[in-house]
């Protein structure tokens, strides 16, 4: 656990008991702070009876706390405890922010900060491998992993290698990375912001909270991004504004699970991240060909009669998608779910790439007519029936890929039940192609 005399004596409050705030908690109670704690939920509440006080802040006087610790996942355009907590002038903060005011207590160490609206968990998971194959101690947070407040301190030189959503920025106000990165900006979660500008501005702050002679890298895939580091361009020092040129960086052929467009502007960025940490491409090459990549996210389940099988169902929009259409000459591309869109046209420069298209879910109807004047399309409704009709239909070389470009609440649980689906599916159908589907998960 992370600990820091810095919270000796001072008043917060924790709204919210999932994991980061638990951790939050038991972070606060070591440093020798005064903790209230409430959820909705009567069994987390009941767990710190004794231990700290148990109260709504959104019932309570505030006056004299430090802060009130919210989740993510609270929307404070939305929550009254945004108005409330401002009404005593007390910040509404995240663990991150808690991690941020503890940094000065920790052995001399390293941060590494990584946003965007695609890409985050890829790009993340990949700079920690690299500071790992370079031999250095590193810990991954944030949006990713275990609660950065729950893990053991890292020794000095160490790195903390956190993946931040918008969300988790918002809550943090002194997060000064030794080295942040926005990959990516499209579009999302406009339901917690006053539009894209909103989001973006969200986004920014990441660069903000940075001293002038912090690297901040950026991705040149899209124009917002690009306007972002011009911005910090102007607060930073010349010299620690990068904005990676992705083909530059060679030899994707030779990394298995970093593939496509998307996956080599993942690969500049984390490349670039390494270098400022002072890691050389005797390093990160090598740690690029040996990266595993996360499950669902152009995950590679299984290879039959010169067929590969493709799981992409972290792709829950066409932006995310898109990119993975272009990473392959010759798809068989299983899509479709809950539609967060009405059109396809992010997806249509890699209408190319696709032998096929196999349509499931909600949205199946929909893209199959927007779908059919440019490439045949079975109307499959099922998961199982898509890869079935798929697999038999692909010749050596082809691939199968599950790239839903929807969300999946339809037919499963979560993007995850989803991806977990397709690969059994697929490994029952390269066992006995006459088998009856497993059952799908989550339906």
């Amino acid at each position: 656990m992370i600990v820091s005399p810095t919270f000796a004596g001072k008043r917060f409050a924790v709204l919210g008991l999932a994991r980061s705030g638990q951790a939050s908690v038991e972070a606060l109670l070591a440093g020798g702070a005064e903790v209230t704690v409430w959820d909705s939920r009567e069994e987390p509440r009941a767990a710190y009876e004794g231990r700290c006080q148990i109260a709504d802040p959104l019932a309570i006087d505030l006056t004299g706390f430090a802060g009130v610790v919210v989740s993510p996942g609270v929307p404070l355009n939305r929550h009254p405890i945004a108005a409330h907590a401002a009404s005593f002038g007390v910040p509404v903060i995240g663990d991150i922010e808690l991690f941020a005011q503890a940094r000065a207590d920790l052995p001399p160490h390293k941060v590494v900060g990584i946003t965007g609206t695609n890409g985050k968990s890829t790009t993340t998971m990949l700079v920690h491998h690299i500071c790992k194959a370079a031999g250095f101690e590193a810990r991954l947070g944030g949006n990713i992993g275990l609660p950065v407040l729950g893990q053991e301190p890292l020794p000095e030189g160490g790195v903390y290698v956190l993946e931040l959503s918008s969300y988790q920025i918002d809550l943090t106000h002194s997060l000064d990375c030794d080295v942040a990165a926005l990959i990516n900006l499209s579009p999302d979660h406009l339901d917690r912001y006053d539009g894209f500008e909103g989001y973006a501005a969200a986004k920014a702050r990441l660069f903000q909270m940075q001293s002038a002679r912090h690297h901040a890298v950026f991705g040149r895939g899209d124009q917002h991004t690009l306007n972002i580091a011009l911005q910090t361009s102007a607060r930073h020092e010349p010299g620690f504004v990068h904005v990676v040129e992705p083909e530059l960086l060679q030899g994707q052929g030779d990394w298995p699970s970093l593939q496509g467009p998307h996956n080599l502007q993942n690969a500049a960025i984390a490349v670039a991240i390494a270098q400022q940490l002072g890691i050389g491409e005797k390093v990160w090459r090598p740690a690029l060909a040996s990266f595993v990549g996360l499950p669902h996210r152009m995950e590679r389940v299984a290879e039959a009669n010169g067929v590969l099988f493709v799981n992409d169902s972290k792709a829950t929009n066409a932006a995310s998608t898109a990119p993975a259409l272009g990473a392959y000459p010759r798809i068989h591309w299983i899509l479709g779910g809950l539609p967060k869109s009405d059109n396809l046209d992010e997806c249509a420069p890699y209408f190319g790439n696709v032998v096929a298209a196999y349509t499931i879910g909600e949205a199946g109807p929909m893209f199959a007519d927007l779908l059919e004047p440019v490439m045949p399309v079975t109307r499959s409704e099922m998961m199982c029936d898509a890869v079935r009709q798929a697999m038999e239909a692909a010749q050596p070389g082809d691939v199968v890929m599950l790239s839903p470009a929807c969300a999946s609440f339809d037919q499963f649980r979560d993007f995850e039940a989803r991806g977990d689906s397709f690969r059994q599916i697929v490994e029952a159908l390269i066992e006995d192609r006459s088998s009856p589907c497993p059952p799908e998960i989550g339906i």
